[in-house]
Order: structure tokens, then C-alpha cells, then sequence
């Protein structure tokens, strides 16, 4: 899997409805609640463990995030654009992400918009005969 294919198809997809926070979420930060939808389905493309975690500033815990850490240890966490605030995470948390408590599976509507955006960048093979 391409990384930066599947970052970008992420990217496109995130909205309003597939934030833990949609009254709060802004197509300005579009990673705004996004952490453990995108946690979820970059694991449903290249594996790895979804890890959580109090987010901490100024010694007080704020919020909590997701990430995906892979096997060899390597972290993926494409939505720290959301913390416009200087912050550390705390230990990882044994907690499962939630992510149908807005009454959608924000896990599978995420992951439908991903696999739609990463199809239409596919080549077709009248395309891929055509370019040569």
C-alpha cells in the first residue's frame, strides 16, 4: 500500500460526519476528531495496533487521541494537525476506540469514502494502454 496514496484518499474523505466531534469540526482543520477513524482504517490497510492516550497540556489531561503503531514499533498519526496547543500524550490506555457513539459507524463511512477515492486513482487498463 502506498502511504501517501492512502494518507491523501483519507484526507478526502474526512468530514463533518466522520468526526467524534461534529458540531466543533471545521472543513479548516479537517482532521478535527478524525484520530480514531483514521487509526482504524489505516490498520484495515497495512496493520498494526490502535493505541490511545491522554492528551496532556500544561499537566492537565485535556482530551484523548488515537494513533496506529505498527509492529517495528514506527507510529502513524496523521490528525496531530487538530492540537493547535503545545501538548504531550500520556501512556497508551488498554481502551477501544469508539466510533459509532454519533449513531453512524464512523469507522465504516470512512472506510467506504477511502476505498472509493483509492479506486478512482487506479488506472484503468484503457487508461494504462493508452499512456504507453
Amino acid at each position: 500500500m502506498n502511504l501517501d496514496a492512502l494518507r491523501s484518499a483519507i484526507a478526502a474523505s474526512w468530514a463533518r460526519d466522520t468526526s467524534d466531534d461534529p458540531e466543533n469540526w471545521s472543513s479548516e482543520v479537517p482532521c478535527f476528531g478524525q484520530c480514531a477513524v483514521t487509526s482504524l482504517v489505516v490498520r484495515d490497510y497495512i496493520g498494526g495496533e490502535v493505541r490511545i492516550a491522554r492528551v496532556i497540556s500544561n499537566g492537565e489531561p485535556v482530551d484523548m487521541h488515537c494513533w496506529l503503531e505498527l509492529p517495528d514499533g514506527e507510529t502513524i498519526d496523521w490528525t496531530t494537525e487538530q492540537f493547535d496547543f503545545e501538548y504531550e500524550l500520556g501512556e497508551p490506555l488498554d481502551l477501544t476506540p469508539i466510533v459509532d457513539d454519533t449513531g453512524i459507524d464512523r469507522h465504516r463511512l470512512l472506510a467506504g469514502r477511502v476505498a472509493r477515492v483509492l479506486a478512482d486513482s487506479i488506472p484503468t487498463s484503457r487508461e494504462l494502454v493508452g499512456a504507453n
